[in-house]
């Protein structure tokens, strides 16, 4: 980037404010800076790097498109990364649907017998309603921190929260988890 470039320093609220106008290179400087966290996040959560950049792409694109639907220019970056883990969660899920039969050509181990694996399925399936149904300030959360690494300063930066929230939203939607998942203790 320019550092001659006026919009380089602006902040992001006034950036969205422009390109809620029309300014793309407005957008470009919140895509640049706000584009590498993105990424890897996503690579944290699909375990790819060619797919994590398909998914940010994507989820770049939705928000320009979007970006008249951000109440607070100033929450960009935790709007964006909203729209990133819809992203990365959907990848997932279209991923998990389409299991390439011919990549096995081994028999499976007493671990992989069809029930075990069918069992598996089901309970991350009751993992990923259990996920939607959290609010999504702790769906955020528990992702940053489950699936990503993020400490909790991190997530509280990531997310322009308190520490103290972060640690609240997280108890709620352990607790949550915890509940919605017991019957697959």
């Amino acid at each position: 980037m320019d550092h001659d470039d006026p919009l380089a320093g602006a902040a992001d609220a006034t950036l969205v404010v422009r390109a809620a106008d029309g300014d793309v290179r407005a957008f470009e400087v919140l895509a640049r800076r706000h584009g590498p966290v993105a990424r890897l996040y996503a690579e944290q959560v699909l375990g790819s790097n060619l797919e994590s950049d398909d998914v940010v792409q994507d989820a770049f694109l939705t928000g320009w498109r979007r970006l008249s639907d951000l109440n607070d220019p100033g929450r960009f970056r935790s709007w964006m990364m909203q729209i990133v883990t819809r992203k990365a969660l959907d990848r997932l899920r279209r991923r998990r649907h389409h299991d390439d039969v011919d990549a096995v050509d081994q028999p499976s181990s007493s671990a992989r017998q069809p029930e075990r694996i069918v069992e598996a399925r089901m309970q991350l399936d009751a993992m990923w309603v259990a996920l939607d149904g959290l609010p999504a300030d702790q769906r955020r959360c528990w992702l940053l921190r489950e699936t990503a690494g993020y400490s909790y300063q991190q997530i509280a930066e990531e997310l322009e929260l308190p520490v103290s929230t972060v640690r609240g939203l997280l108890a709620r939607a352990r607790r949550t988890l915890t509940a919605e998942m017991e019957a697959w203790r």
